[in-house]
């Protein structure tokens, strides 16, 4: 099962992701955007995701760190939502102890 904390983390996690992504475009809606200013908007999120994984590239948590493996793994493959909700899941799976 779980943890509360866990669950509110990812939560807030991935309403960060998704604010930093449509405020971005709504407070530039009436703006033309160039090419670079556009790409900038579009890895925004994965910017936010990497803050928060970060931390655990220099623990020394075998779980955590294959997660990690896993992640980067599912990012090199698909597109950010599928990655987020591998990432995730593969957490909570090592975490519990089922792999």
């Amino acid at each position: 099962m779980i943890h509360m904390s866990t669950l509110i983390a990812i939560l807030f996690v991935a309403l960060t992701t998704y604010l930093t992504r449509i405020l971005g475009y709504l407070l530039l809606k009436n703006k033309t955007l160039s090419t670079r200013q556009r790409k900038i908007l579009e890895v925004v999120p994965g910017c936010v995701l990497i803050s928060v994984i970060a931390p655990y590239f220099v623990q020394d948590n075998l779980i955590d760190l294959i997660a990690i493996v896993i992640t980067l793994f599912a990012a090199s493959r698909f597109s950010l939502l599928p990655t987020v909700v591998i990432s995730m899941f593969s957490a909570a799976i090592l975490r519990m102890g089922l792999l």
